[in-house]
């Protein structure tokens, strides 16, 4: 999927916040945790010609083994652009830091987990920093029950055809939905996020036989 991204139909596009070189030394530090491979993409785009301030890299996806990503989960949450990420030379972040941080681009981190490793992957959405939106893709009703009572995101979609993005409904942006006026992480925006009930969607199909994945946008 990541491969059909384009500049041409701008379904891949420049980061503002995020260059090559911050991308990539994020890649290096989770490539130096033991079973980490890149999945997909990892290299900047062709052909284009987006100043070096910002960043063009491909769509990303790094594999880490869950008992790897689980190192340092105890430690204090990490806060902040960190190193590896912006040069800073700050200590150096545990992996579950690392795999944790949050850049705005085109990146992922996946891994995977047995049921026995149930108790880990809710640990690690604990400790998270952020519960900002989630999805849980499954049809299994005990699973999603226990997933859902176990975990504190906002804005959360189950079911098997629940969507791993889209805007958070209880996100507070500016006048008409502006992000530019947003008020995230102010004081206010924490009171009107977690003074109303938790949105959980639910999506459980049945998938059309003629279905297939629409473009990406």
């Amino acid at each position: 999927n990541a491969s059909h991204r384009s500049l041409v139909d701008l379904s891949v596009g420049p980061t503002l916040t995020v260059t090559c070189a911050a991308f990539r030394a994020h890649i290096d530090r989770l490539l130096e945790i033991p079973g980490a491979r890149v999945l997909f993409g990892g290299n900047e785009l062709k052909g284009h010609a987006i100043p070096s301030i910002y960043g063009a890299m491909e769509p990303t996806a790094v594999f880490v083994p869950l008992e790897q990503l689980m190192v340092g989960c105890d430690a204090p949450l990490a806060k902040g652009p960190g190193p590896n990420v912006d040069g800073s030379g700050s200590p150096k972040l545990t992996n579950f830091q690392a795999c944790t941080k949050e850049i705005f681009a085109p990146f992922q981190v996946v891994t995977e987990y047995t049921e026995a490793q149930l108790p880990l992957v809710l640990k690690a959405l604990e400790r998270m920093h952020n519960h900002l939106t989630a999805a849980v893709v499954s049809n299994d009703q005990a699973f999603l029950g226990k997933v859902l009572a176990h975990t504190v995101n906002g804005t959360t979609y189950a079911g098997i055809r629940a969507r791993t993005t889209g805007a958070p409904e209880n996100h507070w942006f500016g006048p008409a939905g502006d992000p530019r006026a947003a008020g995230i992480g102010t004081p206010e925006a924490i009171r009107l996020v977690w003074s109303c009930h938790r949105e959980i969607i639910h999506d459980v199909g049945p998938i059309d036989k003629a279905w297939t994945q629409p473009p990406p946008s």
